[in-house]
């Protein structure tokens, strides 16, 4: 049993917000979910995977988001309840195919969840993909804390059928990956049977065929704003929208999503509740135009509190301008005018530090034992230590081969990155080895650029990296364009045999689905051999070799070549806790800084299993953290470091 199809109806658990967006969908009577890993919104289709067999579901991880928000349309055009989950740059993935379905509708209740990173804990961008609701005309809804997460997950897919448009959940990471109590609901006994329909006129009642064509846009789109205007009459009663406060406050809050738990707690610490109004919005776009009317016309200073972009206040203040000869003036507060930052998260003591300015009243400030205790934490704390590869990551290894053979071939020669783990060699960890990164797929994208400018004197070797997951995901098409375009690059994909950075969730290059099931494996090699290409596969570890393959590469020099540096993850399940080696360091032959290396193996090679003991000066084998993959030894120049297979 998984956990979010435990306990009864009333009992309440502790779920983290991805798990009760995961529950919402199963009481809702989900039947199809479909996504692609990426943090902070994981966990949704993990959940519901680990539930599949149990509640009889199809779970998958698509090859990508686009991919993944049409599997779930299918199940949608079928009369079954879907759901597609993804992070904020995945919705641009999605978007082309968004913008179709948008406009056609959906069939059976479908819930788009995009769980967004404000502060790009985990992200190369702060996107805020809540522009979509109002440029593509769908509806937007924002829990605002853990019972709401599953509540209005739930009502989404309700309002989906009754509008017959898909529904946008937006969730961001201090709600996707923070815990709290939900009280469960009822769980379905019975799904629908799949159904599809496609006899009828274009343009009929959800029932002939699915599709958008010149002829048929101009009633589609007018049918599409018609389901808006009917969401916005349905929202203005809404039980996501809440206020609390005085009759006429002398500040009016308007907040969504999590920043309304941040508004309640800044006004409890700043003791002026009975000052200012808190009006909490679950249903963000369309906006409920009678609900803001009746709370804007009762005071004449707005602050809208939300994360990420002015979307919220931006909209509110379109209304107001609507409103004002009913509403009178009124004074907003917000991003736009700088009270609040535009970008990183927000905060309690941001929001109080704001309401503090705009209300003249005090942050209380901490007692002074608080202050010591904080500086006597960070005293005692852990050194600092820039951001690194895992000790025995693979790739760590590759990059230090890249490294050196673009070095040795002396062409200034540079590499195209891509986003996964390896995004770190940017970073001294990477050797500084890429020298571009965007979205993924990118990486090729550009390196195919690059490799057809030889004919105005670019005559610098171009590479590009990315992941065996990502390689499926986006860099498929780019390596296409590659081979067609006769681009000269070295294409060199790191397989690390799963989606490591979010969790492991297997991808078409692995023999198991979402769900644990047996599935045919995509072999990458095969794949550009398909198209063409020559194709080297390298085991990093080897130094040597991928040193030596990369050379006769760099020399070779034209057209497209792909080199498939392949070793598992040093923290995947498979891997975890077996070590191949034993390793160990001749504190008699390292010679510490009069070795002339220049402390090669914790300076510049920097594995954290590898630490300088500044007491003997020397370096030593960290063995609580070594996972013995051997690499270390082969860059000691004088043979210090030492391996033996394990037993």
């Amino acid at each position: 049993m998984s956990t979010i199809t435990r306990g009864s109806p009333g009992e309440s658990m502790l779920l983290q917000g991805n798990e009760a967006i995961a529950r919402g969908a199963l009481e809702a009577g989900v039947q199809v979910a479909a996504g692609y890993p990426g943090t902070p919104s994981s966990e949704i289709v993990e959940s519901l995977a680990r539930a599949a067999e149990e509640r009889k579901l199809y779970v998958e991880w698509s090859a990508n988001e686009k991919v993944a928000l049409e599997v779930a349309a299918a199940a949608s055009f079928s009369e079954l309840r879907s759901l597609a989950a993804m992070k904020q740059v995945g919705v641009n993935v999605a978007a082309d195919f968004l913008l179709h379905l948008a406009q056609y509708g959906t069939r059976g209740g479908m819930v788009l969840v995009s769980c967004e990173d404000p502060g790009a804990l985990s992200s190369t961008n702060e996107g805020d993909s809540r522009q979509y609701a109002r440029m593509m005309e769908f509806p937007l809804l924002e829990p605002g804390d853990f019972q709401e997460a599953k509540e209005i997950t739930k009502w989404a897919f309700e309002l989906s059928e009754e509008i017959h448009n898909v529904v946008m959940v937006r969730s961001v990471t201090r709600m996707s990956h923070a815990s709290g109590k939900v009280t469960l609901g009822k769980l379905p006994k019975k799904g629908a049977k799949a159904r599809f329909r496609y006899k009828g006129s274009l343009t009929g009642e959800m029932e002939g065929p699915v599709a958008s064509m010149p002829n048929s846009v101009f009633v589609l789109h007018k049918r599409q704003q018609d389901k808006l205007r009917k969401a916005a009459e349905i929202f203005e009663s809404s039980p996501f929208n809440k206020y609390t406060g005085p009759e006429r406050p002398d500040l009016l809050i308007i907040a969504s999503s999590v920043c309304w738990l941040y508004c309640k707690e800044a006004l409890q610490l700043l003791g002026i509740g009975h000052r200012v109004g808190l009006l909490k919005l679950g249903t963000t776009w369309p906006l409920p135009r009678r609900l803001l009317e009746k709370h804007l016309s009762a005071t004449d200073r707005v602050l809208v509190v939300e994360e990420l972009l002015p979307f919220l206040e931006e909209n509110v203040k379109v209304l107001g301008a609507e409103l004002s000869e009913r509403i009178g003036s009124i004074r907003f507060y917000g991003k736009r005018d700088g009270t609040l930052p535009s970008v990183s998260e927000l905060s309690p003591d941001r929001v109080a530090t704001a309401l503090s300015t705009l209300l003249s009243v005090s942050v209380p400030s901490p007692p002074e034992e608080y202050h010591k205790g904080v500086q006597e934490a960070a005293d005692a704390g852990a050194p600092p230590r820039m951001i690194t590869f895992c000790p025995g990551c693979p790739h760590r290894a590759s990059f230090w081969s890249i490294h050196n053979a673009l070095a040795m071939d002396d062409r200034k020669g540079f590499v195209c990155g891509d986003i996964g783990c390896y995004s770190m060699g940017l970073y001294p960890a990477g050797f500084e080895t890429l020298k571009t990164l965007h979205a993924m797929g990118s990486g090729t994208g550009l390196a195919s650029g690059f490799g057809k400018l030889g004919q105005f004197g670019l005559n610098q070797p171009v590479l590009s990296v990315c992941g065996d997951s990502t390689f499926f995901h986006a860099a498929m098409p780019a390596l296409v364009n590659a081979v067609h375009n006769q681009s000269d690059i070295i294409m060199v994909v790191l397989d690390n045999s799963g989606t490591a950075m979010t969790g492991f969730q297997p991808h078409p290059g692995l023999s198991q689905d979402a769900m644990g099931r047996t599935a045919p494996a995509i072999d990458i090699a095969a794949i550009c051999r398909g198209m063409g290409v020559h194709v080297n596969i390298c085991d990093p570890f080897d130094l040597d070799q991928t040193r030596s393959t990369l050379l006769q590469m760099l020399e070779h020099g034209r057209g497209v070549q792909v080199l498939v540096l392949k070793q598992m993850c040093a923290l995947s399940p498979e891997k975890k806790s077996k070590k191949p080696y034993e390793m160990s360091l001749d504190p008699d032959i390292c010679l510490g800084e009069a070795c002339g290396c220049n402390r090669l193996c914790t300076r510049v090679f920097g594995c954290p299993g590898l630490v300088w003991d500044k007491k003997i000066k020397k370096a030593r084998i960290d063995e609580v953290i070594c996972v013995g993959c051997g690499v270390c030894a082969s860059i000691c120049p004088a043979g210090a470091i030492q391996k033996r297979e394990a037993a």
